[in-house]
Parts: C-alpha cells; sequence; structure tokens
C-alpha cells in the first residue's frame, strides 16, 4: 500500500466541514440502499432465466465486464458525475438514478408478477382434467348444433371402463335425444368427452339419467365469441411468456483477470494505466440478440445500479477520509481482496501499519470495552484507517 499517492477522485469538490458530516450520514444510508437494489436485481435476473439459472452470472455484469473486473479497474465516470460540481450534487444526482431505477423495478416486477400469476392461472386451466381444465382449446364449431330454437348439444364426460355403456345407453337416457349425435372430442387419463344432441326441454331429464349412469354433463355451452376471446387471452399470454422468459445465448466473453495465489490481491483504485472496460456499441447490440425485454431491461439497469453503487464507495473513502484526516487531502485508496483464511491476519497487519492514524481506534479493537468519543458506530466496525466492505457475492 502506498499511504502518500492521490486518488483520481481528491479534485472532488470538498465544500464545508458541516456539509461532508452531512454527506456521511446520507452516503451510508445511500450505499446501504444501492446495495439492496442490485441484491433484488440480481435476484430478479435469477426467477426470470428459469431454467438457465446456471448461466445467470453471465447476465450480471457491469459495464460489460463481470463484477470483480469492473471494482479492480474502476475509474471515476466524469461524464456522468463531473468532478467540479459540489459533493452534494453529485451525491443527489447518484440518489436520483437509484431511486428511478428502483421505481422502474417495482412496476416492472408488478407487471412480471401479474403475467405470472396468469400464466399459472393458463396453466392449470389448460393441464386440468375434463372436469374443470378449459375448452377453449378442444371444442369447435362443428361440434355443436347452433342457432336452433329447439335442438341443443351438450357434452358429456364418459369414464373409459363405460364407454360402450354410454354407446349403447345414450340414445334411450331421456326422450328426443338425437340418435348416432355422439362424438368423441377429447379424452383424458381418465375419461372421455362426447357430445350429445337433444330438445332443449329434455336437458333436465337427460342430465339426471346420465348422472344415474355414471356420465356427467359438463356445464358448458358454445358461445363462438367468448371461445374467441379465450383463445386469443391465451395467445397474448404464451406470446408475453415466451417475450418475457426468453434469455440471451450469447456466451460471456473471458475479461475478467486471473488472480495470482496469494494472500492478498491490492489494487490502487484509478489506475489510468489499465485497459478500458467498455464496450462497443456493436457488441452491445450482439448481446441483446435473444433476449426478452424484461431480462434485457435488467441487464442494462443492473449495471447502472452497480456501476453508481461502487461509485457510491468511493465517495464514502473520500469523504470519511477528509473528515478523519483534513485537507489538504493525501491519501490512497486500494482494493484488498484476502483468502478468507487469511482475514484475520490481514486484520492485524493492518492495525499495526496503521495504528499511529488512530492510536485510540487501535487500542479499542484490541480491548472492545474501551469507548472512543463521539463515535457513533459500533467499535468491529471501525479500524484506524478508513474501511467499507464491497459485497459482491449478490445471489447468497
Amino acid at each position: 500500500m502506498h499511504p502518500g499517492m492521490r486518488a483520481p477522485f481528491i479534485l472532488l469538490q470538498v465544500g464545508t466541514l458541516d456539509s461532508l458530516v452531512g454527506l456521511s450520514d446520507e452516503l451510508g444510508k445511500l450505499d446501504s440502499f444501492a446495495e439492496s437494489l442490485i441484491k433484488k436485481m440480481a435476484q430478479c435476473v435469477v426467477e426470470v432465466m428459469e431454467d438457465a439459472k446456471g448461466r445467470v452470472h453471465e447476465n450480471l455484469l457491469a459495464n460489460g465486464v463481470d463484477l470483480t473486473s469492473f471494482v479492480t479497474r474502476f475509474e471515476w465516470d466524469m461524464a456522468k458525475y463531473p468532478a467540479k460540481q459540489p459533493l452534494v450534487v453529485v451525491v443527489d444526482t447518484l440518489a436520483k438514478q437509484l431511486a428511478q431505477i428502483e421505481t422502474d423495478l417495482k412496476a416492472r416486477t408488478a407487471a412480471y408478477n401479474t403475467l405470472k400469476g396468469n400464466l399459472e392461472n393458463l396453466e392449470k386451466k389448460s393441464s386440468g382434467n375434463l372436469f374443470t381444465r378449459t375448452l377453449a382449446d378442444i371444442v369447435n364449431k362443428e361440434d355443436f348444433v347452433l342457432d336452433s330454437e329447439y335442438l341443443i348439444t351438450l357434452l358429456v364426460i364418459v369414464p373409459k371402463p363405460n364407454y360402450s355403456q354410454w354407446q349403447k345407453r345414450y340414445e334411450s337416457l331421456s326422450d328426443m335425444v338425437v340418435p348416432r349425435s355422439t362424438k368423441l372430442i377429447a379424452e383424458d387419463d381418465e375419461g372421455g368427452l362426447f357430445t350429445v344432441t337433444m330438445f332443449r326441454k329434455v336437458i333436465n331429464d337427460f342430465k339426471a339419467k346420465a348422472k344415474e349412469n355414471k356420465f356427467i354433463v359438463r356445464e358448458f355451452f358454445y358461445d363462438e365469441k367468448e371461445i374467441k376471446t379465450e383463445r386469443e387471452e391465451m395467445t397474448k399470454l404464451l406470446s408475453e411468456k415466451k417475450q418475457q422468459y426468453q434469455t440471451s445465448r450469447v456466451a460471456l466473453k473471458k475479461r475478467s483477470s486471473t488472480f495470482p495465489d496469494h494472500m492478498v490481491k491490492v489494487t490502487p483504485i484509478g489506475n489510468p494505466g489499465r485497459p478500458t472496460t467498455g464496450q462497443t456499441e456493436k457488441e452491445k447490440e450482439s448481446e441483446g440478440e435473444g433476449e426478452g425485454p424484461l431480462l434485457r431491461w435488467l441487464k442494462v439497469n443492473f449495471s447502472e445500479a452497480f456501476i453508481a453503487w461502487i461509485h457510491l464507495k468511493a465517495l464514502r473513502v473520500f469523504v470519511e477520509s477528509v473528515l478523519r484526516y483534513g485537507l489538504p487531502v493525501n491519501f490512497q485508496a486500494v482494493l484488498l481482496q484476502p483468502h478468507k483464511k487469511a482475514t484475520k491476519r490481514l486484520r492485524e497487519v493492518l492495525n499495526s501499519v496503521f495504528k499511529h492514524l488512530d492510536e485510540v481506534a487501535a487500542a479499542s479493537i484490541l480491548d472492545a470495552s474501551v469507548d472512543i468519543p463521539g463515535l457513533q458506530l459500533n467499535n468491529q466496525d471501525y479500524f484506524p484507517y478508513v474501511y467499507f466492505h464491497i459485497d459482491l457475492s449478490l445471489l447468497d
């Protein structure tokens, strides 16, 4: 680590001490909000991708690269968040951007859940047995006697073992049943759906006699407008499902850096010598092919929210460093990625190296009973150096 090196965001407008104190608290809340938002969005990607959940991480990118690569190559976006603006303006821009993404996310997920509920109802109606399922995709106009003042066609469910019995008895179950008017139009595992035509005035008598013989009349009367409407609704829902659930087949390009097998990887933030992480417009367009609109929106806005979140982390480092160590700004921000087993040892080394920056805080780490005047944080979260955690395990 190089405490004397200056990070590229030192050109941010510091403002007054009072404004920095207020920003410190606001940035903490905004940091938590942003992290919660991107985790929600990541979970939405999981839900939308359904059977392709093993490829979720291919769609959780920031500026076209995996999250670790983006963070380790982070550079302040001067175009989106001009450094010449007061810090309060930069923070307000980030807050509004994240708030708008959350608003859009709520609207889109509400629409998605409505579609999902309608699809589940459709699947129940389409996959049930002959007693409960919709008949819109089964019956045809030609199966019925329509527009007759005297005649009507009924639908009767007959158990499979009773098919021959039905054929022998249906004409005699009641008076005025049209001979040879029955036809099998659909079957499931339990039975078949038969048509039968009779005079309207014997409907009730026929139903009663049919029930005695274990033949069940399905309450259904053919209405061409209703059938057409239901079929159109089914087609519409299936089309929406195909559009919303469709996922990208574009494989993640191998852009992430390979970490050496060291205990800790240290990366100075904002190194201008690092390669750019952006994509060409052509690459972005090609990666959108084959995707549904909801997944495309999630990918684009997850990236935007994640980028905003990392800018917030950089702002927190800057503001907290100025509040702790004063002006002129003279510090270096770095990323530390320790192996899990090395975390405790890393803390010990860092506390030893930087204890001169805050002797009271360093002592409190060793003795939890020591109170730090004016400090609102839990001692376990406070160190003699400025520290903020970045959790990239968004799906855990």
